[in-house]
């Protein structure tokens, strides 16, 4: 395949021969063979396939047949109750509602989902993806008449085997994502079951996923696999911290030759997770995911640990009223962090923590730029990057995310191809752009 005239990020010409799945020759003079398939790119960008750097798959795939039951969609009580009283169970026999949030009807428990539904199992999934919500009909199917709330902890696994370990139907998830440009996905679900990553595999397998795909899991040795095992992920929550046993984690995993991936959204979880990274020692490819928090005092430490944050400035434009009225305004400048971790070393990237953030990086890009919340208040302005800067978050390796990938000959034939020229993509830093992708030298 041979695509011409395009035009590089910084507005040179570009011209791009592939090889089966890798970038053959690079040059604004190369000329088509025989046979060889020719995409003109009319004057529009040609940047790296773009890679999303946490997202959920499974979690993706379920939400999208899902009520969502969240801000700005539901807002007060009476709407709660009419759209859960009038959804239809899925397949399983449950209704399953995401995206929740205090501020649409307060603290929920299982009296009030009852009196909502009480004939049909209900679990409401709180959009941090910590917490369920189920009422009594479906604590029954879980073996759990007695719960005092029908506050359901971290209880995914028990509700994902609950629902049948079926084959997940990834291929419009896949569709959508090359719609959007990206060519590569990291799984940021913790400790996914064999069963789960031969899924996965076997989708990539048949084409069903046509991304790349790292998994934050270790590898169960079952079978040679299609995806790509990165570092073992961790969740931690400020109720169980423990420095020792942590320290001792992350040795034992660095000890498996795998990198360290903590789950830190508070201060409590990033002063701990430093200081057990700084008496464990750090290897190449540990991260820290999502760094809601962090103070300016850990900004030199976390450089010097080498560690690489990977955040969703997404979370800005979503939830960024709800951080102004929530966070203390003298905490306000630690609230997802960008522009000031780059500056002190940090290497940054991008995500969207898709379902519970909107799966468009576009969309996370804009907000990294932007720093305005859904009203268009400004969080923390001195956190923005250039849109340039922006775009980068998300071409990173997918085994080292701050390490931007590059159109050469030898890099996988992974490509995005944009409408518009650098400039315009740079203003709009728009979803609307992407004319193709491109992966492994196959047209999306």
């Amino acid at each position: 395949m041979l695509i011409v005239n395009g035009l590089s990020m910084t507005g040179h010409p570009l011209t791009v021969r592939t090889q089966e799945d890798r970038i053959s020759a690079v040059s604004p003079g190369l000329a088509p063979r025989r046979g060889e398939t020719v995409i003109d790119a009319r004057g529009g960008a040609v940047i790296p396939g773009l890679h999303d750097h946490h997202i959920h798959l499974r979690a993706a795939v379920t939400s999208a047949q899902s009520v969502d039951v969240g801000p700005p969609n539901v807002q007060g009580p009476d709407r709660l109750r009419e759209v859960l009283a009038s959804a239809y169970p899925r397949r399983d026999g449950w209704v399953r509602a995401v995206g929740y949030h205090d501020s649409v009807a307060g603290s929920l428990n299982r009296r009030v989902l009852d009196g909502i539904q009480d004939k049909i199992p209900v679990r409401v999934q709180h959009r941090s993806g910590a917490m369920w919500y189920v009422n009594s009909a479906g604590l029954q199917l879980l073996g759990l008449p007695d719960h005092p709330t029908g506050q359901l902890f971290r209880h995914d696994a028990e509700l994902v085997a609950l629902s049948g370990s079926g084959p997940i139907d990834y291929s419009n998830l896949s569709a959508h994502l090359s719609i959007l440009g990206v060519t590569g996905v990291t799984d940021a679900t913790p400790n996914l079951s064999a069963g789960e990553l031969d899924s996965l595999d076997d989708a990539a397998r048949c084409g069903d996923l046509r991304q790349h795909v790292t998994a934050l899991s270790p590898n169960s040795g079952r079978r040679a696999r299609t995806i790509t095992y990165g570092p073992i992920k961790r969740i931690l929550d400020d109720d169980a911290l423990d420095l020792d046993e942590l320290t001792g984690w992350i040795r034992d995993i660095h000890d498996r030759d795998y990198a360290i991936a903590l789950h830190c959204v508070t201060t409590a979880q990033m002063v701990v997770t430093t200081t057990a990274l700084r008496t464990a020692g750090t290897r190449v490819g540990d991260r820290i995911e999502h760094g809601a928090m962090i103070p300016d005092a850990l900004l030199p430490e976390l450089a010097e640990l080498a560690v690489t944050v990977v955040t969703q400035p997404n979370f800005v434009a979503e939830r960024g009223d709800e951080y102004l009225a929530e966070v203390a305004p003298a905490e306000q400048n630690e609230l997802w962090r960008v522009a000031s971790l780059q500056n002190a070393g940090v290497a940054v990237a991008g995500s969207t923590d898709a379902p519970f953030g909107r799966i468009d990086p576009w969309a996370s890009m804009r907000a990294a730029r932007d720093r305005r919340s859904p009203r268009g208040v400004l969080v923390n302005g001195s956190e923005a990057l250039s849109a340039h800067d922006a775009l980068r978050l998300f071409l990173g390796h997918s085994d080292n995310p701050a390490s931007e990938r590059r159109i050469s000959p030898g890099a996988r034939a992974d490509l995005c191809l944009l409408s518009e020229p650098p400039d315009t993509i740079l203003r709009d830093l728009s979803a609307d752009h992407v004319s193709m992708t491109i992966i492994r030298g196959q047209i999306q």
